[in-house]
């Protein structure tokens, strides 16, 4: 599967914002996807995951309460929905795609471009 991943950019501490992820090829139900990110000189660290139907999810703590996963099955599309920004939110935010349920992004098959996401007063 291939993954678009889109809807970042600058925004102020407090502010939301929503990241989509577009993938094209067959069964992305099939498909846990999960959202990552990465700032400079840091690894890449695990924000959030979302099973197959939705109907289960599982994140990071330190965007548990602010942060939604979300996909619509539909239109191929996985969501992350990030309110209360904070600056350490700052990081380039990629969405992944596999069979693994979890926050090891060696696990993940597929991987999306990324996405900035700035949060700077």
């Amino acid at each position: 599967v291939q993954l678009q991943a889109y809807g970042g950019g600058s925004v102020q501490p407090g502010d939301s914002l929503r990241l989509s992820c577009a993938a094209s090829g067959h069964s992305f139900s099939n498909y846990r996807m999960a959202w990552f990110r990465q700032s400079p000189g840091k690894d890449r660290e695990f924000v959030a995951v979302v099973d197959r139907d939705g109907s289960s999810t599982y994140y990071a703590d330190s965007v548990k309460g602010r942060f939604t996963i979300s996909r619509d099955n539909a239109k191929n599309t996985v969501y992350l929905q990030m309110n209360s920004l904070k600056p350490e939110d700052t990081a380039v935010y990629y969405c992944a795609a596999g069979s693994y349920y979890g926050r090891n992004p060696k696990m993940y098959d597929s991987w999306g471009q990324g996405t900035q996401v700035t949060v700077s007063s």
